[in-house]
């Protein structure tokens, strides 16, 4: 019996769009990152909490993903920064064609760091190559210590995670020390950033990760 893959000829083109996506942004000298997360998990908090600790110091654009809606496209442009928003019209995931789109929308020449807000989902995000330097997770406390077990995927593939809304951990049954041996099993190199976008608390330390990774990719 034949077996046919209908999902290799999706990710080549893909992939061959993305290695365009990347060779653009290095020529740019713009470091470009992937943020992951389930709905709810705080991403777009996250972001604005990101850009207020970092836009005196660099050039910051967003691009939006999500099914419907520009409603985090507007928190981010009332913010000051610049904003695409790309509608995927129930794809659960950005694939590198719309981020060249989005890209052809912003003032390459002028930035420093793109954040591309991925759409909420802990599965298919992991698959599709945009082009960016890291992919970088979120999960929130609310969601459980239990998802790298469910995930694995998406642990393996990012470059760091973030435990956000820290600020609630007395309220929930979230054990950070199971998480984070959990993490390291799957991917002992990533970094683990407890954060709380709303107390400040982690965020320090994210921010000077993030600093090191952009500096870096102005030396490449």
């Amino acid at each position: 019996m034949t077996h046919i893959d209908i999902n290799k000829p999706i990710l080549d083109k893909n992939d061959r769009l993305a290695q365009s996506n990347k060779e653009l942004l290095h020529k740019k000298g713009i470091f470009t990152l992937d943020l992951m997360a389930s709905p709810g998990a705080g991403k777009t908090t996250a972001i604005l909490a990101t850009i207020e600790a970092l836009k005196d110091r660099y050039n910051i654009a967003v691009i939006e993903g999500d099914i419907a809606s520009n409603v985090d496209a507007l928190k981010i442009k009332a913010a000051g920064i610049p904003a695409v928003q790309i509608n995927t019209g129930g794809i659960c995931h950005l694939e590198s064609d719309m981020i060249r789109s989005a890209l052809d929308q912003l003032p390459l020449d002028n930035l420093d760091f793109i954040i591309i807000e991925n759409v909420g989902n802990l599965v298919c995000t992991t698959e599709f190559y945009l082009g960016e330097d890291a992919k970088v997770m979120i999960l929130s406390v609310p969601e459980g210590d239990d998802k790298p077990h469910k995930y694995p995927g998406i642990f393996q593939t990012s470059k760091a995670v973030l435990v956000s809304k820290t600020d609630t951990l007395p309220v929930f049954d979230f054990d950070m020390d199971d998480f984070n041996k959990t993490v390291g099993s799957l991917n002992p190199k990533a970094p683990i950033f407890p954060v709380s976008a709303k107390s400040g608390e982690g965020m320090s330390d994210w921010t000077e990760w993030l600093v090191a990774q952009i500096e870096a990719k102005r030396l490449s």
